[in-house]
């Protein structure tokens, strides 16, 4: 097995476990068998009918830290007729849909250098959903949010949903509701290839930078109360301090990793894996139907083959292959 397909069916593995840890809270039902032993790239096509019909025994997304599951999807309207009296109505009166997004995570959310316009994973699924709602996936007014401001915003309605590598924690979801995942992240350490971090441990006395208001920072703050944390507001901001000798290893997902590598040929991602975070769409807490539309709109993602060509344009040559996008748990309400 190639080092790509070793990855790849490492997160397989991870997310087979994590799922079984669900199903035994939630009496699930979960796919049997393995892997294929090359790492499948690509997706089934959606079953026939409607693609956001969710199935009896939908699989349940690895590592549900989703307090309470998600909504089961409603139907997708065509785009241009949203049911009147609805939160998606609202949007589409008012033109466009406002996203809460970053814009210093590469390859998910990042502002491109020769076209100004603002690209990656998390911005083709904000894409998605505005072209649900417009049948024009151009229809979006991009909110630039820090981590620490992803709730507030949601919460003061200055934005509809909030794309932005935000985890579903239970403690979150007191404040905000969670579309199902959309991506599975591995937390590991980035260090300089002159300096690499072999294990947790070794951060220990080490200046490791983190952003203010993320899952990474309370995690590493838990294996290694020794460590000295250096609270920063973007991603960007600590790859500057790795650059410039000023930290000496940052510890956050794996996908926010590899886009800060990409940019510098001297950092490594090395480590164990330090935790799962399945990345959701935050909602007002009040807006569940916008949270079941998303929802349809997640589920048509990963039945039609969407999810798969954007990971793999996006992740693919970074994190390697995949078996298939993270599934789902609906709490049936």
């Amino acid at each position: 097995m190639s080092a790509r397909d070793g990855a790849g069916a490492r997160r397989w593995a991870a997310a087979a476990i994590a799922v079984g840890l669900v199903c035994t809270l939630s009496g699930c039902v979960v796919p049997a068998g393995e892997p294929p032993s090359d790492v499948v790239t690509s997706f089934a096509p959606p079953p026939p009918g409607n693609a956001s019909t969710v199935p009896a025994n939908a699989p349940v997304p690895a590592e549900v830290t989703m307090c309470p599951a998600t909504p089961l999807p409603s139907p997708l309207p065509e785009p241009g007729m949203m049911p009147p009296n609805t939160t998606m109505a609202k949007i589409a009166q008012r033109g466009r849909l406002i996203v809460g997004v970053d814009i210093g995570a590469n390859l998910l959310s990042f502002r491109d250098p020769l076209t100004g316009t603002i690209d990656g994973f998390d911005v083709a699924v904000a894409r998605q959903i505005a072209a649900a709602i417009f049948g024009d996936s151009s229809r979006i007014q991009f909110q630039i949010l820090s981590s620490a401001d992803r709730l507030t915003a949601l919460q003061q309605g200055s934005v509809d949903v909030v794309v932005k590598t935000m985890s579903a924690t239970c403690e979150r979801a007191k404040q905000v509701s969670f579309s199902a995942t959309y991506f599975l992240a591995q937390q590991r350490i980035l260090t300089p290839r002159s300096a690499p971090v072999a294990s947790v441990g070794e951060l220990s006395g080490r200046r490791v930078c983190e952003v203010r208001g993320t899952t990474s920072v309370d995690r590493v703050r838990r294996a290694v109360p020794s460590a000295q944390v250096i609270e920063v507001d973007s991603w960007a901001d600590c790859l500057v301090m790795l650059q410039q000798g000023m930290a000496d290893a940052t510890s956050t997902d794996d996908a926010i990793l590899a886009g800060l590598a990409t940019q510098d040929p001297n950092l490594t991602i090395t480590g164990p894996d330090l935790g799962q975070d399945p990345y959701a769409v935050g909602v007002a807490r009040q807006n569940v139907d916008l949270v079941r539309f998303v929802n349809a709109v997640i589920f048509r993602m990963t039945q039609d083959g969407t999810w798969m060509r954007l990971y793999n344009q996006w992740f693919g040559s970074t994190l390697g292959p995949v078996w298939s996008p993270p599934a789902t748990t609906w709490s049936g309400g």
